[in-house]
Parts: structure tokens; sequence; C-alpha cells
């Protein structure tokens, strides 16, 4: 049985897991990877706690045959990646960018070498479970949102700041508003500051997910699935529901999808 090790390093969070052969990226079990775990990116620009991540995976499974990662935050991350496990030399590093082909799929992007890894690796991992008119959200540091057709064509997408950031922004660009903290609550007009600003912040979420269904109709590939991944995915969905619009039917929330999508590309470049 094979083993592949899987990366995805983002601007906040590195995120690992290790599959068997004997899965496929379609499963949708909740027990999908034999071993995974998250830290936070920075730790690469440590020896110290890059050499305690590289003693506990490397303690942690056995050999893979075979490395795949993802990776947003830049050369110096990379590099510091690729440098984890000197034991494993032999063992060939693959980088899914932006570029990078998958069976039965493209993308409408002007120059794809520009197209962030992590939504391409994101928007293959969404093929993978579903092959629907699709919208992809990724709910981090930023929000970003693609549409893939069932035709396996990628139309684009949008970026934009995400909760956290958002909020921040408004505490940090302001003299007199707060950073504001959620609660329990109800989807609606806020009634103080704090209130405002959160309503404000998953109104704007929602309204630029409520355009690009619209968008897809007029596309002539309206959305039937919406696959929520990120740090914020849970509570965007807490969104979607309380909001009573359309958005809720097909929502549903999947972790690790850019994970899954690495893991996809790879079994395809063999």
């Amino acid at each position: 049985m094979s083993l592949y090790l899987l990366f995805d390093v983002g601007n906040t969070r590195l995120k690992w897991a290790a599959v068997e052969s004997s899965k496929h990226p379609s499963d949708r079990q909740k027990k999908l990877w034999a071993y995974s775990g998250s830290i936070s990116s920075n730790a690469l620009q440590s020896p110290e706690a890059k050499a305690e991540l590289a003693d506990y995976i490397a303690k942690t499974l056995p050999k893979p045959d075979a490395i795949a990662f993802c990776c947003v935050a830049g050369p110096e991350a990379i590099a510091n990646l690729q440098s984890l496990f000197p034991q494993w030399s032999e063992i060939e590093w693959r980088q899914l960018s932006g570029e990078s082909s998958y069976v039965g799929m493209r993308t409408l992007y002007q120059e794809p070498a520009k197209l962030g890894a992590d939504r391409w690796a994101a928007v293959i991992g969404a093929r993978a479970l579903s092959k629907t008119n699709t919208l992809i959200i990724n709910a981090g540091t930023a929000t970003t949102i693609d549409l893939l057709g069932s035709n396996g064509v990628h139309y684009g997408g949008w970026i934009l700041p995400g909760l956290s950031l958002m909020q921040t922004s408004l505490q940090s660009q302001t003299a007199q508003l707060p950073l504001a903290e959620r609660h329990e609550g109800s989807f609606g007009f806020g009634v103080n500051t704090n209130d405002a600003i959160i309503s404000g912040c998953d109104a704007a979420q929602i309204g630029a997910i409520v355009q690009a269904i619209q968008l897809s109709k007029k596309l002539n590939c309206p959305v039937e699935k919406i696959w929520l991944d990120g740090g914020n995915a849970k509570v965007l969905a807490q969104i979607i529901a309380q909001s009573q619009t359309e958005l809720a039917l097909g929502a549903e929330v999947t972790e690790g999808l850019v994970l899954r999508g690495t893991w996809a590309w790879l079994l395809d470049s063999f």
C-alpha cells in the first residue's frame, strides 16, 4: 500500500495530511486522512519549530511514496518546507500551481500562472467531490469565491477580505470603531456598534455569494452546490443558515479541500 504526504501552506496556517492508496479523493467519510495536523505557517521560519515538525511527522507516519504541496506563502516558505526531511532526499516533491493541469478541467483565467495555487487546488478538490455546477468558497484570511461548471470549466472568481480581516481593518483604520466580538445572535441590522460591525461584515460576505449565484445564472451555469472550507467556514455556514436565502439549500462545510485537490492532482500526475 502506498502513502502520500500532502502539504497546504497558507498565509496563516500550514496543514498537512497523509493518505493511503486505498482511499480516493472522492471519498466523503469524516476520517479521510490517515494522519493530519496543522500549525502556524510562521513555524517554517523557526529552525526549532521546523525541526520539531519534521521529527513529529517522520516518527508518526511511514516513509511516504510521494510528497505534494500547494503554497501561497512565497518562495522562502517553499524552500523551508522542502528542507524538512533530508533523510527522504530521494523522494520527489511535486508542487501544484495555478497552471497545473488536471484531467477534464481548464480555467478561463487569463494568466493561469497567477491563479492562486490554493484556489486551483480547492477547485480540483471540489471537482473530485461532485461534478455539478459548484461554488467553491474558501473562508480564510481572505474569502475566495470560485465558480466551477459541471463541464469542468473554471469561470474565475473573486477575492475579498475575510471576516476577521474586515473587522480588524475597521478597527485599525478608523478613530472610534472598536474591534468587534462575535456572539450569538440573529442575522439582521445591528442595534449597537459591535453588532453593526459584525452584521455588516457578515452581510458583505453573504452579498458577494448571492451576487456570484446570480452571475452564474447569466453564464448558464446555475449553482447547484456550495462547498465551504477554511478557518471561517463554520462561521460562514451559520451566517448562511441565518440568512434564510437560497444559499442554505446547497451549502456544505468540508475540511481540507485544498489538501484533497492536491491529492487528486498528485494521483492524476502519475
